[in-house]
């Protein structure tokens, strides 16, 4: 059986492994009302206790969705629009929504001070995710370090926990990513405090150990707090422009940073593996390969909304009609599109956060 490391370490590549190896469901995008383009697409591919979610939705009754930020860099990266996507599915879905400043877990497990994170989350992650989609009206804010409701959960939930286990769920042990997982694990349930109901956890897969350790000490506690234990959704990577399973900051020439230059990611485009033939000849004969190709995998996952339209270029990419060249024209022009939005938006997200909805301890 794989590890699946969130810290980063380790990647499985095959993604229905995945879902027989950890027990995971698999997702049908007929499960929840008007899917977005994600679930319609394959890239939403796994979860656990969805139908759970599904009732809430169609009949109206109280959930939440749940996300954290790591407020670990100055950026993020391309990937991280799909989680807000997700997220902003299910706000417009009646979720409560629920945003936690990870800046405990940044510090235990990137060396971050509490006033970096703080100072990165304010000035960028927060309104990065308001320009990517979640409605500041509808989205409740808070930071780890400021929750001791979350720390004292945290606690109560590592008197439930071995060693043995740890390590089983996660490979390895240290102090810092122990103390990091059952914060984490308070963080799913925090918003039961106030009101029980079920909540949801949209992320990709390398987080599935926090919801698998969550949910096992969610059971052993069902006594003292009956919390329901959180379902989660789970997408596929958006790959790095080489091919590899997952873009990382780590391999800056083959991730798309947010913000980035259009100019520099349309060069990075360029570069990007191709799924055109060797030859202009050979193309035109044999036509391109849509699956093998990044740029067309960007589209699929993030650039082109319409599917009627997505069909249209993968049957002329298929076909050898569209050449690999024009393709990533076509991103390239996509592309410099969204960053200019993206951009417009990030300023007026800025603008937002004094007005936001933070929660007030003490």
């Amino acid at each position: 059986m794989p590890t699946i490391d969130p810290w980063g370490a380790e990647l499985p590549a095959e993604y229905e492994r995945i879902v027989t190896s950890f027990g995971l469901e698999q997702f049908s995008p007929t499960i929840f009302p008007e899917p977005n383009r994600l679930m319609r697409r394959g890239v939403v591919f796994g979860g656990r206790d969805l139908k759970i979610i599904a009732d809430c939705i169609r009949n109206k009754k109280p959930f939440y969705a749940l996300s954290g930020i790591m407020p670990s860099a100055d950026k993020i990266h391309f990937g991280n629009k799909i989680v807000v996507e997700n997220l902003r599915y299910f706000q417009d879905h009646g979720g409560h929504t629920v945003i936690l400043i990870a800046d405990l877990e940044a510090g235990c497990t990137r060396g971050v001070t509490l006033e970096d994170a703080r100072r990165r989350a304010m000035e960028f992650h927060i309104p990065a995710y308001l320009a990517l989609g979640l409605d500041p009206k509808k989205t409740v804010f808070y930071f780890q370090s400021e929750n001791k409701a979350v720390m004292n959960l945290g606690y109560e939930f590592a008197k439930k926990i071995t060693l043995n286990e740890f390590e089983a769920i996660y490979g390895a042990a240290d102090p810092g990513r122990i103390m990091a997982a059952v914060t984490q694990a308070g963080d799913m349930v925090y918003p039961q405090l106030a009101t029980r109901m079920p909540g949801i956890i949209p992320v990709g897969v390398d987080q599935d150990p926090h919801l698998r350790l969550c949910r096992d000490v969610v059971a052993r506690t069902k006594t003292k707090y009956n919390f329901f234990p959180p379902s989660s959704l789970y997408h596929k990577f958006t790959p790095s422009l080489d091919g590899d399973l997952k873009m990382s900051k780590s391999k800056p020439g083959s991730a798309i940073e947010l913000p980035e230059e259009p100019a520099v990611v349309c060069k990075k485009l360029k570069n990007a593996l191709s799924g055109g033939r060797d030859t202009l000849d050979e193309h035109r004969r044999l036509g391109g390969q849509p699956e093998k190709d990044m740029v067309f995998e960007l589209m699929k996952q993030h650039l082109v909304e319409d599917d009627v339209e997505l069909q249209r270029i993968y049957a002329q990419y298929k076909s050898g009609k569209l050449l690999s060249g024009e393709l990533k024209q076509m991103g390239c022009d996509l592309i410099t599109e969204f960053m200019t939005d993206f951009t417009k938006k990030l300023d007026k997200a800025r603008k937002q956060v004094g007005k936001l909805h933070f929660v007030k301890f003490g």
